[in-house]
């Protein structure tokens, strides 16, 4: 018999979940918030079979509800501006995010790499709506999420 094998974790971005996965966490939000009473009438309302619930349900959870307590690293490439900076490190306290570390690389070509470790407390607000709001900030080219622990 082999030995167990650990379990390894991937942060994928919602448009790479495959379909049937993304009703599994329809079907979870139905039951939690008692909108439905029985995974059968959860699977039957999102269009999956039970046996596809079942199957993925312990596997498959929207980032943010399995964070606090973590630690949350990011690589942000952005442009290097006055301010720029500054802003990102308002919404990471807006959100009451713990920052733990930052790393800025010298700008090369105006653009520099930060990398960032968050501590999600419990008052901590929506972490995947946190990196949306950094995403969506004039100057920033793209935000990772490189670990979780």
């Amino acid at each position: 018999m082999m030995p167990e094998e650990k379990s390894k974790y991937f942060v994928v971005k919602q448009k790479a979940v495959p379909e049937v996965l993304l009703k599994v966490v329809e079907a979870k939000k139905l039951l939690e918030s008692e909108r439905v009473m029985t995974v059968q009438e959860a699977t039957e309302r999102v269009g999956i079979s039970r046996s596809s619930f079942y199957k993925y349900k312990e596997d498959i959870f929207p980032f943010y509800d399995n964070t606090k307590g973590k630690t949350v690293t990011f690589v942000v490439q952005m442009d290097d501006e006055q301010g720029l900076l500054s802003d990102l490190l308002h919404i990471v306290a807006v959100y009451k995010a713990n920052i733990l570390t930052i790393h800025q690389s010298i700008p090369v070509n105006g653009v520099a790499t930060l990398t960032l470790s968050v501590e999600v407390k419990d008052n901590t607000g929506n972490i995947s709506k946190m990196v949306e709001e950094i995403e969506e900030q004039d100057g920033i080219h793209y935000v990772k999420i490189v670990s979780r622990e």
